[in-house]
């Protein structure tokens, strides 16, 4: 996935507040996002409408929950590779094959292919980095996580 800045002007003040919101939780009950929703003023289907419109114009890349591999037993390694240009979209395909590839983002960088492995065990980082390697025959740059930082994001509503 390629990501560019969105025009300034791209997020409505309803988008705003919904990100903001859904940054403080998800509503565990049965209608989750008729609740988020009655919180905004708005329906169910807007909610969601509006989510769909936020991630197809890129302002989000996935909608969903943050499970932390690590505190469930497992395990997760930020990778990085220099893909050459010509070789971007067949290596992409490749690497996205893997179960383990939780995300993929092309940079503007040398290292311009990073991604996120998320295994049941370290080993199995090694094994599926090992393995991208051998099918790509490129290096896989493994940045393993060695303090958690919890950054909130907020857009100015």
């Amino acid at each position: 996935m390629r990501r560019k800045p969105l025009p300034a002007d791209a997020l409505t003040a309803t988008d705003r507040a919904l990100l903001n919101t859904l940054q403080d939780g998800f509503p565990l009950d049965d209608q989750p996002f008729a609740t988020v929703g009655a919180e905004l003023g708005l329906s169910e289907a807007q909610v969601i409408e509006t989510l769909h419109r936020l991630r197809d114009m890129g302002a989000i890349t996935r909608f969903g929950p943050f499970l932390d591999a690590a505190a469930m037993g497992g395990a997760f390694c930020l990778c990085a590779m220099a893909v050459p240009h010509d070789r971007f979209a067949a290596v992409v395909t490749l690497v996205n094959a893997h179960d383990a590839v939780a995300h993929n983002y092309e940079r503007d960088h040398a290292l311009n292919m990073w991604f996120v492995l998320a295994c049941e065990t370290p080993e199995a980082i090694t094994d599926t980095a090992d393995a991208i390697e051998a099918e790509t025959g490129l290096p896989v740059l493994r940045f393993p996580k060695e303090r958690e930082f919890f950054i909130g994001f907020r857009v100015q509503a």
